[in-house]
Parts: structure tokens; sequence; C-alpha cells
């Protein structure tokens, strides 16, 4: 696997600059000198066919405010400054090719040519081996499928901020226009002399199932300091999915700006197959970092390019015949239900008049949550913030989870919640690791874990990646209230072992008398849950 990702690292990812041509006067109606940069990925090394993001291009449209981007089905060179220059940054090619056939999906026939790479020189070459080579832009299109389902998750009303920008705020200069991020460039590198038409391996997102493990590869800050920020690798899973084929695709796999354009890998038993092109990082939401990554399937971005090269007979040139190839993707993924799609099931959204939040179902009409998100559950006083609720009816399809009785921390756990979209969508799924065991008379009260919580998190469930045992109730992300910032990445459960007691008893018993214990722990605790040590050793914590 390492080889593969050195790979993916090397030959799959480029990056794309756009800007004037030196030697050119200003074009009448382009609104920024640039550059602008971005990553991009390498469809096919032979032909020089690159997919990136279309907002780099963007500020170099003529007339852009008598173009009504909404209406437009494609976009050709002709609507862009005449003087525009294209560098692709890549690794340059050497006179052999190794074949890498495990993660490009296997054997797949003589229909489907095979993708081979170069082995990666090393890092402290690196630098040596990169070349920008001229490329010409062939054409934009934008996904439609992306499109309605980014329209239907996010609005302007919850404040979201891709790169500085609001939701629905138009800047005609700047590389984060919004009308753009359902928009793909496709380009063509001027140099290249193809021998065959060989393509790398591509896979339906409708294969993906949430908690599937992906891995990006982008270059983040686009052109600035390539021979460090060159084809960054991040690991993470697959946190949500919406829209047709799931053209929309979340992941916790972290990523920076200039990573726009970069690609997603999916893995399987048969290696990595590219299953999107990153659109944005999710920067912030009102005023709470998010810190997750918004991508568009790639079989969907290629099924409109195929359109539209399919019905246009003035697309005749050689090169772009094989095209068709690469806009059908024959990699399919074969998902399995694991303890991620147990623990989905389990998980439900809580509402209580304007307030929701998440919760967990331990038996077929019984819901553990917060008690912020509901009214009844123990008293503020208690460091304690969990709810029980019952069902009017039961529900059938309920899965009883498997409670845990220890932790280990450092073991790979994940949160279900419907953190970020809430109620405009399913519950999500993010991944870490269990950071933290925080323990008082030797009994954990605490647990601390990495995965990215956010807002409406609240009475979701921590478990084990693995063996998908609940380890607890998620109650908290970090805030620092000295400076208003929300961190995702550092958040608090209350252990499923406290709760285990008082639980049992009132499904057995109908008594309450074990959850009104916990309105009593002792100061220890409560300095635990206050995120303070103890007064005599430091006054006050600012989280």
């Amino acid at each position: 696997m390492a080889e593969a990702l050195r790979l993916i690292a090397g030959k799959a990812g480029c990056v794309v600059t756009v800007s004037r041509s030196p030697d050119s006067s200003e074009a009448v109606g382009a609104s920024s000198e640039g550059p602008w940069s971005g990553s991009g990925i390498l469809l096919s090394p032979d032909l020089g066919i690159v997919l990136c993001h279309g907002s780099i291009f963007s500020p170099f449209l003529l007339e852009p405010e008598h173009l009504h981007v909404s209406q437009c089905k494609v976009l050709l060179p002709e609507s862009f400054s005449p003087d525009l220059r294209i560098q692709v940054l890549g690794t340059e090619e050497g006179s052999s090719q190794t074949p890498c056939r495990s993660w490009l999906g296997g054997d797949l026939g003589d229909s489907v040519p095979v993708l081979r790479f170069n082995p990666l020189s090393s890092l402290q070459k690196m630098p040596n081996g990169l070349k920008h080579r001229e490329a010409q832009l062939v054409l934009m299109a934008p996904c439609l499928q992306f499109q309605e389902a980014f329209a239907k998750i996010f609005n302007a009303t919850n404040q979201w901020h891709f790169g500085g920008n609001e939701v629905g705020q138009e800047s005609g200069s700047a590389v984060d226009d919004m009308r753009f991020l359902h928009w793909f460039a496709l380009l063509r590198i001027l140099d290249s002399r193809p021998p065959a038409a060989r393509w790398l391996s591509c896979a339906p997102a409708k294969g993906l199932r949430k908690g599937d493990p992906v891995i990006t590869c982008g270059s983040p800050f686009g052109a600035f300091c390539p021979d460090i920020f060159m084809n960054t690798l991040s690991k993470g899973i697959v946190s949500n999915l919406a829209g047709e084929g799931n053209a929309l695709i979340l992941t916790d796999a972290r990523c920076l700006p200039g990573t726009e354009g970069g690609g997603i890998f999916a893995i399987s038993k048969a290696g990595f197959h590219l299953v999107g092109i990153i659109v944005a990082p999710l920067c912030w939401k009102a005023n709470e970092w998010v810190g997750l990554t918004l991508v568009c399937a790639v079989d969907c971005i290629l099924e409109s390019i195929g359109s539209i090269l399919a019905g246009a007979p003035w697309f005749c040139q050689t090169w772009l015949r094989p095209m068709a190839l690469a806009t059908k993707p024959r990699d399919g993924l074969v998902a399995k239900d694991g303890p991620v799609q147990q623990m989905l099931a389990a998980v439900v959204l809580v509402e209580c008049g304007p307030t929701w939040g998440s919760g967990v179902m331990v038996t077929s009409r019984l819901v553990l949550t917060c008690r912020h998100v509901v009214v009844f559950a123990t008293k503020d006083s208690s460091p304690y913030d969990v709810a029980l609720v019952e069902l009017e009816e039961s529900l059938s399809t309920f899965a009883e989870p498997v409670l845990a009785s220890e932790f280990c921390p450092g073991e790979e756990v994940s949160v279900v919640g419907f953190g970020v979209f809430g109620q405009a969508c399913s519950p999500s799924v993010t991944s870490g690791i269990l950071s933290a065991v925080i323990t008082v008379e030797d009994k954990p009260v605490m647990l601390q874990a990495t995965c990215a919580v956010h807002g409406g998190s609240s009475g979701g469930a921590l478990f084990a990646t693995n063996s998908g045992k609940l380890l607890g109730i998620v109650a908290s992300n970090t805030r620092d209230n000295s400076i208003g910032v929300t961190y995702p990445h550092l958040n608090f459960s209350i252990p499923i072992t406290v709760l285990e007691p008082a639980l049992m008893e009132f499904i057995h018993n109908r008594s309450l008398r074990a959850f009104q214990v916990l309105d009593r722990v002792g100061d220890r605790i409560q300095v635990v849950w206050r995120l303070q040590r103890e007064p005599e050793e430091i006054p006050l914590s600012k989280l």
C-alpha cells in the first residue's frame, strides 16, 4: 500500500496555474491578472489530459457581468481572455514505465486501458523532478448532479464559508467565486505525444458507503513552494453522501486551500480508484470551524463532459476520441456492511422545539441523548449532560448496540451524529482515535477523541471502529471563549460505563433512581467536566 500511495503522490497529481501570457497586452473584459493556481489530476499521461476545478479560470472570463453561469451548459476557450496561459506542473516522465495494476483496479481486459506509472524519485530529488508544461483549455463543464445536491444541503442562512466567501456571495475577481463551485475544467498538455490511450482507473461514487476509507491527493497553496507541498496525501473516511449517484461526497480527510481540483481515491482489495475531485475545504459554518472537505464524484463530472463531447461534432480531434473510455468508469466498489453501517442505524435525529441534536437508540424505544438537546434530563448542576427519551412506539428496524466495558487509548474510533448538515441530511461519520481516557478513582469519567464533532453532534455515538462497540455519548467539543473559536477535533464523550447501570435499572425496573445518582457526583468529576484542573493547582481554564 505504501508503494501505491507513493505512486499516487508522484504521478496522478499535478498543479495547474492560470495567468496572462507575459508577452501579450491586457485583454478587454478580463477581471484579474492572476496568476491563480490549484491542484489537478492527470487522467491520461499519454494524452496529457488533466481534470481540475474550474474556479481558477473564472477571473479570466470575458464580460463576466453579462454571463449567466447558471444557464450555461459549457464554456469554451473563446469565453476567456485570448492571452490566457495555462501551465501544468508535474513529475517529469522517464523513459521506462513500470506497471502498477494493484491500485488501478486489477486487470480490466483489453477494452479498458490500464494506466502505468514510473517509480517516484526520492524526496531529495523531487524538486529537480518537476517540470512545467504548457496546456490548453479544452472546455469547462458544470456537474449538475453536484449542484442540485449542494443547493439542498447548503444555504446562506447557516453562514457557510468556502475560502473566505459565504454561500451565495459572488466575487467576479476571486478564485473562490461561488458561481463556479460546481464547474470543472478539462485541459490538454500541448507537448504530449500519445503512443497509446491509457487512463487512470475511476470508480462510480454510487459504490461508496459512509465510513469507507479514502486518500486525498492535492497540493496545498497551489503553485506556492511546490517542492514542499506538491501532492500532499491525507487519509480519512467518507463522512456523508448526497445527491443522485452520490454526486456530493463529504470526507474528514483534512485538506487545505489550494487542494481544490485534487483527487480522492477509494481503497478496495484491488487497489486505489479515483472517485472524486476536491471542490473545497469546508472552512467555517457561522463561527464554527468545520475542518471537513467537500468533493464531487468524478464519474458525475466525466458523465457531464462525455455528454458534451458526444453531442458536439466540432470536437473531432483524434486525441479526444478515447475520452469516451474515461467517461464510462468500469471499476465498481463493493461495499460491505460493517460496524459503521450498524451504528448509523442506531443514531437518530432528536428534535425538541427549536432545539435539535443526535441520539443513540439503546433499545427499540429508548434513546440516549444530551440534556441540552431535550428538556427532561439530569440537573444542570450535574457534570453528566445526559437525557433519556422514551418513544411512543417501538422502531422495527432497531439494531441494539453492543456496550463497551473497557477503553483503550489510541484505538481507532468514529463518531456518528447529525453535525454539520443537521436536519438537511442523514447522519455524518467522522474518524479519529481515542486520545485520552480521564479517570477519577480509577473509573473512566470522560473520553477524549480526535474525530471532528460539530454543533448537532451532541448525543451522538462514539464507537470503536473495528468492533463497533458503543464507547460513549458525545457531549461537547472544545471552545476557546477568549477568542470565540471552536475546535472540532478535540471533543469529549460520556463513557457508556457511567450510563449503563442507570440505563439497565430503568429498562428492568422502570426506575430513574440510578440516573438521579448522576446528579450527585463528587467535586472531582465536576472539575473534570468543567475542563479545569484542581482549583489549588490552576485557578481557571479559558476553555
